[in-house]
């Protein structure tokens, strides 16, 4: 057998295959922040939560109203790990209070960023979710065996052009793959 360096997919699309069956991460797409040899970290990018960035600064800040155009800023359920923590990916260049770059992109964790974006002044282009998606050391590595994911590099314009409904097919899509063809059911050859 040859030996061979891991391969990582730190700024790579997880792509759920038709038959995830963990309702957490089904018909999802994952951009993964970090992948290593202790795990890996990523956020997902199709499943907005519902609230909107005027209704997490109305908790932050609740005697100021926040501006009219927050109300149309999705919040996005990044994931089922602390899940009342925020993140917010972005193009690097921008730093704030807690910042940690990831090369082409920026993942901010501090309210500033939010506030930011609010005012106007903050990354034009982001993607801001409460919660992210965890895996311990050889978790990932053991689901992508088992074929429960397609993996692709990531692409900003799906990150940040794309409604929300359409990232997980665009996704497939940089592979040829249409997920509606594939079968629910797995199988081994």
């Amino acid at each position: 057998m040859k030996n061979s360096a891991p391969s990582y997919l730190k700024h790579h699309f997880l792509i759920a295959m038709p038959h995830m069956a963990d309702p957490n991460f089904a018909q999802t797409v994952t951009y993964l922040v970090e992948h290593n040899e202790q795990g890996a970290m990523g956020l997902v990018i199709n499943r907005p939560n519902g609230l909107s960035l005027a209704d997490v600064l109305e908790q932050l800040r609740p005697d100021e109203e926040p501006p009219a155009r927050c109300q149309s800023l999705p919040i996005f359920a990044g994931g089922p790990v602390q899940t009342d923590r925020g993140f917010v990916l972005h193009p690097s260049g921008t730093s704030f209070q807690a910042t940690l770059e990831l090369g082409e992109l920026a993942l901010s964790t501090s309210q500033d960023v939010l506030f930011a974006i609010a005012e106007g002044t903050g990354p034009r282009q982001h993607l801001i979710t409460l919660g992210y998606a965890g895996w311990e050391a050889g978790q990932l590595e053991a689901e992508l065996v088992d074929n429960a994911w397609l993996t692709c590099p990531a692409a900003t314009d799906i990150l940040f052009d794309l409604p929300s409904e359409q990232r997980l097919e665009a996704a497939a899509a940089r592979l040829g793959v249409n997920l509606s063809l594939l079968s629910a059911q797995a199988g081994h050859a």
